[in-house]
C-alpha cells in the first residue's frame, strides 16, 4: 500500500478543518428576526413602566421597542397602561377604563411597589396580582408563553428610601417579588429579575431619575440588557 507524504496529509487534515469550521459556523449563526410578523406590544404597570422622572420616550418599555427593532424586528405598536402611584387595584381600575383587545403579541407586567410603599394587605396583593396576570394572559391571545413578568426594584437603596428603613423596604420588596415569581412560575411564565440592578444605584448617582427615587434612562437600558435574551425567546416561540 502506497503512504501519503508529510504534504499531503496537511493538506488533507486543513482542508477537513476548513469544512468542519465552516458547516459550524452555519449552525450557530443567529436567527434572522426581520423574518417575524411585526410585533405588537401591552405593558402593564406603574411609574416604573411609565419612567416617571425622566422623558417618557426613554421609559424602558420604549426602549425595549427600540432595541428589538434594532435587532431586526419590527414593533408596530408598544401600548402602555400605567399611571405613577397605582397599586394593584389601581391598574385594574386603568385595565377596566382603558380596555385593550386580546390580540398582543407580548404583554409585560410591573407591579407592587405602591402596595408595599401604602402598607397594603400582603393577600391583597397576592390576588390581584393573579387576577392581573391572568388579564395579561388574556390580552396575549390566551397564550402565556407572550407573557413576561418584571420585578419590583428596590427602591429602598435610594435617597427617598433612606427615610423608610432601608432594610425593611429591601425586605418587603424581596417578600413582593418572591409572591409574583411564584405565580409566574406556577402559569409557566418568564420572571425578569432586574432588582439586582436597581440596587446598584446605592453607589450611582447616575442610575437615578432627578427626583431621586425612580431609575433613570441610564438604569433602564440596564434593565433591557437583563430582560432582552428573554424578549426575544418569547417572540421567536
Amino acid at each position: 500500500m502506497k503512504l501519503l507524504n508529510h504534504s499531503t496529509l496537511l493538506l488533507i487534515q486543513i482542508t477537513v478543518l476548513f469544512f468542519f469550521s465552516a458547516n459550524c459556523s452555519s449552525e450557530i449563526k443567529p436567527p434572522d428576526l426581520s423574518e417575524n410578523e411585526p410585533v405588537t406590544y401591552l405593558a402593564l404597570g406603574d411609574s416604573y413602566t411609565i419612567g416617571t422622572g425622566i422623558d417618557t420616550t426613554e421609559s424602558w418599555p420604549i426602549q425595549l421597542s427600540e432595541a428589538l427593532q434594532d435587532k431586526g424586528l419590527s414593533v408596530k405598536e408598544t401600548k402602555i397602561i400605567a399611571t405613577n402611584g397605582w397599586t394593584t387595584t389601581d391598574l385594574k381600575s386603568g385595565i377596566a377604563e382603558t380596555a385593550p383587545d386580546s390580540s398582543f403579541d407580548l404583554v409585560s407586567l410591573l407591579i407592587g411597589v405602591n402596595n408595599q410603599y401604602q402598607g397594603l394587605d400582603i393577600e391583597l396583593y397576592r390576588t390581584e396580582f393573579r387576577e392581573l396576570l391572568d388579564q395579561s394572559i388574556a390580552f396575549a391571545r390566551g397564550d402565556t408563553s407572550q407573557v413576561f413578568v418584571v420585578s419590583i426594584p428596590n427602591y429602598g437603596v435610594t435617597p427617598f428610601g433612606q427615610y423608610r428603613n432601608p432594610e425593611v423596604v429591601g425586605e418587603e420588596i424581596a417578600f413582593y417579588n418572591k409572591i409574583a415569581k411564584n405565580i409566574s412560575n406556577e402559569y409557566g411564565i418568564s420572571f425578569v429579575n432586574i432588582t439586582p440592578i436597581s440596587e446598584e444605584a446605592e453607589d450611582d448617582d447616575s442610575l437615578l431619575a432627578s427626583d431621586q427615587l425612580h431609575p433613570s434612562a441610564k438604569m433602564y437600558a440596564m434593565w433591557i440588557e437583563e430582560m432582552l435574551p428573554t424578549v426575544i425567546k418569547i417572540i421567536q416561540e
